[in-house]
């Protein structure tokens, strides 16, 4: 035993010897007539295969198994013991018969698809077996190529010489790769090959020797058969495959027979696998009009994979010829065994059988798509002319004369090319980014242009500027000598006036004691009113006890208790104005004062009336660690909050504004909030919202209710749920549907968005219009009305990734379905800083759940994480970006497809 080295070795057969023929007179013939001798196969004669690869359809189309023979000349041995017999076949290539010899007078006669002379060159072996195959291939159809006869007839000389010595002859191997490879286009085509050997029922690898037990996979569903563990090497050019022909041979089992010198000992197999992406026809779709044109849609890239197998069989032999001993009768046992199991499943085949043997061997098991299944299929069978082998000769062409009869039905395998069109659209996208940054780079040069043309023209700008300066300078200078003198005159007029602005100070405080004095006279009234009162009560219970039918009189004092009554609700009305008034008074009298003493003898009137008018127009609710604002100084002078909760109630339109003003500022305490509402306070101010359409009434109620609703502690958290309970949310939402007014906008943004830190009323907002309504609110535009916008979205995001933090809540934010993306994603670059942060705030806490990562890539959000993540003014939320954008998968895989870094 041996292994092959891939040289040619001693005593190969040679096909260049002429041999003569004898005729014979008797003819039988075997099959039925064959098809005429000019029915070449090539691809411009179909009909040999059963139709044209354009005729097929879903079914597939026929194609029936070829089969040519192939005559060696003889051998050194046969000339010198066969020189007094004749040959013991006979060829008649015109007719495509050949004839057999039965004995002198009797012969045996054959037909097949072609039959080659012992002088046929290796090229029209090729053009003649395998070129037909090769292109069908190439087409998309599978094929097989396979030599069949006994030992030492020449099948590895056909099949896989390599031509080293001499190009002509190379065998259907070598030859099919360069026709593959000529036609297919490395670019988008693909060429992969396995060399295997079926050694002794083992399925060995011959390009890795170490693989030596290959399992053999079928598909449950379709049948086909697949050797995956098999070594699969891509082919880039003709040189590539010659090496891997070199080393397969060099693997594959050989021995020294009587019969042959390099007898195989296994059966080889070569699998050749192309893939070609090629473009799907194009679909007609009729216009709706009925018109006869037609639109055509853009055909579809597909990809066609088909397998090309070559199978060199070990040529069958008989012990007593070959003279096989101990190993290698046993390797001749196999190769008899799978060589008689491949008979049977043709002879199954050609007779149409049920049941066909193919589990009987690997060999049939392999060859399951070659013979009755979806492959093309051409079969040489090679003989020898000695008369001493008549038997393994007429064996060999019976198996042919089978083969011929085995009908496969030929199907073409297509595939949509996903992977073709993808790298197509890359490279589209990579030439766009290309040209956007040849574009990029003449915007900025262009740029740097002109930036080079305007610091020329600041030069010649500043030069001007310099010389008009100096012009301007020198006339300042007269200007100036001359306003000091005006001045000088002015500093005179103003001392003047000193005198008149201490006396005006005078009388302010003269009119702040006339206020205390009427203040003084109005309490002495209310108290001789509540005497008045109770006397009228004592006198009304002495009438009831001693006159039963002074009714008419009881009528008469009633009435004067109800005047009274109203009369002392209107004192008590005016009290509480005065008071706030004489405070006022007091504060402006006080600052009048500090500014006098600030400003000294030098200054005059003028400063004084500044400095009034600047107190006038500020109102502090309070100044720190100072004297207290006049508001809260009421409060705790004993007015009352019950009284001055029932103001609201007020006919009175000034006396309900102030009322309602009052209570705003003492909201904005925390010490006050929760005597505010316990006393009703929060009802009298949503009563106020819902009843008056006064515009100040209501802008300064939602300021008093956003107070309320301002902290984050256990008090304010109360407060906010008693404005959800009595219908607040709803109040606020109708309120913002209603205004026009910015300030109003303003307040009802501001108490819905400090609404929106609260946990518990996440679902409350939503289905009362409040998230609705906040963002309705956006339409006014103002800065400070959109910053309480953001503002509330930022606290309703937190408080969301919170609850899905917790486990709380699940599934798409509130937010995102309420439509709130789309505005959140074009304001997050907004110029105003406390729009931005809060905004930037809002799409960190929605992107730190995936469930919100499609829409927000959809929705552009991406996009600004990235730019947050790099250019935020602030580290905390610049940190935050980034770690969300590393830890989630969504925006990881969206950010490779782009190809952005972060």
């Amino acid at each position: 035993m041996a292994y092959r080295n891939g040289v040619a070795a001693k005593g190969a057969v040679k096909l260049d010897r002429p041999v003569g023929f004898r005729t014979s007179s008797s003819f039988k013939s075997k099959l039925p007539p064959s098809p005429s001798p000019g029915s070449a196969l090539r691809r411009s004669a179909p009909s040999l295969f059963g139709g044209s690869a354009s005729s097929k359809d879903d079914h597939g189309v026929p194609g029936r198994v070829r089969v040519a023979v192939r005559l060696r000349p003889r051998n050194a041995e046969e000339s010198a013991a066969d020189a007094d017999f004749a040959d013991c076949v006979e060829l008649q290539p015109e007719l495509k018969r050949l004839k057999l010899r039965k004995n002198n007078w009797d012969t045996d006669t054959y037909e097949f698809d072609e039959v080659l002379t012992e002088y046929a060159s290796q090229k029209r072996v090729y053009e003649v077996v395998a070129k037909p195959v090769v292109e069908s291939v190439l087409d998309g159809y599978n094929g097989t190529v396979m030599a069949y006869g006994q030992t030492g007839t020449g099948k590895t000389f056909t099949l896989g010489r390599l031509g080293e010595e001499d190009t002509s002859d190379r065998g259907i191997m070598v030859r099919s790769m360069e026709d593959i490879l000529a036609d297919i286009s490395l670019e988008n085509d693909s060429v992969s090959v396995s060399y295997l050997q079926l050694y002794m029922e083992t399925l060995q690898d011959l390009l890795d020797p170490t693989n030596d037990n290959i399992p053999i996979v079928e598909d449950p569903k379709t049948g086909d058969v697949s050797v995956p563990k098999a070594t699969v090497v891509d082919i880039k050019d003709q040189l590539s495959f010659l090496e891997l022909l070199i080393v397969g041979e060099a693997h594959r089992i050989a021995a020294n027979t009587k019969l042959n010198t390099e007898s195989s000992r296994s059966h080889a197999i070569l699998m050749v696998n192309v893939k070609r992406c090629v473009m799907g026809s194009e679909d007609h779709v009729s216009i709706e009009n009925g018109d006869s044109s037609h639109l055509t849609k853009p055909s579809r890239p597909l990809v066609r994979k088909s397998k090309l197998v070559v199978v060199d069989l070990a040529g069958s032999e008989r012990i007593q010829k070959s003279g096989s001993e101990g190993h290698m009768l046993e390797e001749a046992k196999c190769i008899n065994l799978s060589l008689s199991a491949l008979g049977k499943c043709i002879n199954s085949l050609a007779e149409n059988s049920s049941h066909v043997p193919f589990r009987d061997s690997k060999l049939t098991r392999l060859l399951r798509d070659s013979f009755g299944g979806s492959a093309r299929t051409s079969l040489i069978v090679t003989i020898g002319p000695s008369p001493r082998h008549r038997g393994e000769t007429s064996s060999t062409i019976l198996f042919g004369q089978r083969a011929m009869k085995v009908e496969n039905m030929l199907k073409i395998k297509e595939e949509f090319d996903y992977k073709s069109l993808s790298r197509k659209l890359e490279i589209q996208v990579d030439m766009l980014i290309a040209q956007s940054e040849r574009q990029n780079k003449t915007l900025q040069d262009e740029v740097e242009r002109l930036n080079l043309e305007a610091e020329k023209r600041i030069l010649e700008v500043e030069r001007n500027f310099a010389d008009a300066l100096e012009k301007e300078r020198r006339k300042c200078q007269m200007d100036y000598m001359e306003a000091v003198k005006k001045l000088e005159e002015k500093l005179v007029s103003n001392q003047k006036q000193d005198h008149e602005g201490m006396a005006n100070g005078k009388r302010s405080g003269e009119e702040a004691s006339a206020v205390q004095e009427l203040l003084r006279k109005e309490t002495q009234l209310r108290k001789e009113a509540e005497k008045e009162v109770e006397n009228l009560k004592s006198q009304l219970a002495l009438f009831t006890q001693s006159e039963a039918g002074g009714t008419a009189e009881i009528v008469r004092v009633h009435k004067m208790l109800e005047e009274e009554a109203q009369h002392k609700k209107k004192l008590e009305e005016e009290i509480v104005v005065l008071r706030s008034q004489l405070l006022q008074l007091n504060f402006e009298a006080e600052q009048m004062r500090s500014c006098f003493d600030r400003a000294g003898p030098a200054n005059g009137y003028s400063s004084a009336d500044s400095s009034m008018s600047s107190v006038r127009h500020s109102y502090p609710r309070d100044v720190g660690n100072g004297p207290k604002a006049p508001v809260s100084t009421l409060f705790e002078q004993g007015v009352g909050l019950q009284k001055i909760l029932s103001l609201l109630e007020s006919e009175d339109a000034n006396v309900r504004i102030h009322a309602v003003k009052v209570v705003a500022n003492l909201a904005a305490e925390e010490t006050n909030q929760k005597r505010i509402v316990e006393a009703g306070g929060l009802t009298s101010l949503l009563m106020l919202l819902r009843s008056f359409e006064d515009e100040t009434v209501r802008r300064v109620a939602a300021g008093a209710i956003a107070n309320l609703a301002m902290n984050g502690d256990g008090i304010t958290e109360a407060n906010q749920e008693h404005i959800m309970v009595q219908g607040g949310i709803s109040l606020l939402a109708t309120t913002a549907a209603d205004a026009d007014d910015a300030q109003t906008l303003r307040m009802v943004a501001g108490a819905i968005a400090n609404l929106c830190g609260n946990d518990k009323l996440q679902t409350n907002l939503r289905t009362e219009g409040g998230i609705k309504a906040l963002l309705g609110i956006v339409r006014c535009g103002h800065p400070d009305v959109l910053s309480q916008v953001a503002r509330g979205i930022a606290n309703f995001a937190k408080c969301e990734s919170r609850a899905c933090t917790q486990g709380i809540k699940s599934g798409r934010s509130i937010l995102i379905e309420d439509g709130a993306l789309p505005w959140i994603v074009q304001n997050a670059n907004d110029e105003a800083a406390p729009i931005r942060r809060h905004i930037e705030l809002a799409l960190c806490h929605l992107a730190q759940h995936e469930v919100n990562a499609k829409d927000m890539i959809s929705g552009g959000a991406l996009w600004e994480l990235v730019r947050i993540s790099r250019d935020c003014s602030r580290e905390d939320i610049r940190t935050l970006a980034r770690r969300i954008l590393n830890s989630s998968p969504t925006f990881r895989a969206e950010l490779r497809r782009l190809r952005i870094d972060y």
